[in-house]
């Protein structure tokens, strides 16, 4: 998928490299802290980091998005920091989105949960589960008008902001809510003896 080249994790080698791959096993606390600080510190993202995000949020999705960024330039490395230093420097939220979803054809849960790791005040990621929990936004990743996403994915977010109790934050709003949908729908396959 990446050709030939090796890559290997700047700043990290030797002894380091025990910790750092204990580290990685926690791939949600990887991206939430440490992919986050070094996109804050750089202004974008190394392939890794990156590609660690797409991966905590779908494994199945590495090959394409790797092929996406690669008809856009051969060298893999390059083609993340373009991608994220234009997130980094886009001038609003309703930019940094349409980086990802108008001029690199993400689609919405990929483009929300990079966007969710990198500005997790700001943004939270559009899931199935949580559209279980909160009724309203199924089928809102299948919209082509960038406008009318942006509008509805900004309800979304509101949604999981205001979603009680009020005072965790968006990331937690999302883990419970997902968590929620979890929940139910395990006990209710439990009860059917998983059977539809």
């Amino acid at each position: 998928m990446f050709g030939q080249k090796t890559f290997s994790y700047k700043g990290v080698s030797g002894n380091h490299m025990t910790a750092f791959y204990i580290k990685l096993y926690y791939r949600e606390n990887y991206v939430l802290t440490d992919v986050r600080d070094n996109f804050n510190r750089d202004g974008h993202l190394t392939a890794f980091d990156f590609f660690c995000i797409v991966i905590w949020k779908a494994n199945r999705a590495k090959t394409k998005i790797a092929q996406r960024l690669l008809k856009r330039n051969p060298d893999i490395e390059q083609s993340v920091r373009d991608l994220t230093s234009k997130i980094f420097s886009a001038t609003d939220d309703k930019q940094k989105l349409k980086v990802l979803i108008d001029d690199y054809k993400f689609r919405l849960p990929m483009a929300s949960a990079i966007l969710s790791v990198l500005y997790p005040d700001n943004f939270t990621i559009y899931d199935v589960r949580v559209c279980d929990t909160l009724k309203n936004f199924k089928g809102l990743d299948s919209a082509t008008n960038f406008e009318k996403l942006w509008l509805r994915y900004k309800d979304y977010i509101d949604s999981v902001k205001n979603y009680e109790p009020k005072d965790l934050s968006l990331r937690d709003k999302d883990r419970l809510l997902w968590g929620k949908s979890f929940y139910e729908q395990l006990t209710t396959d439990l009860k059917n003896n998983f059977q539809k």
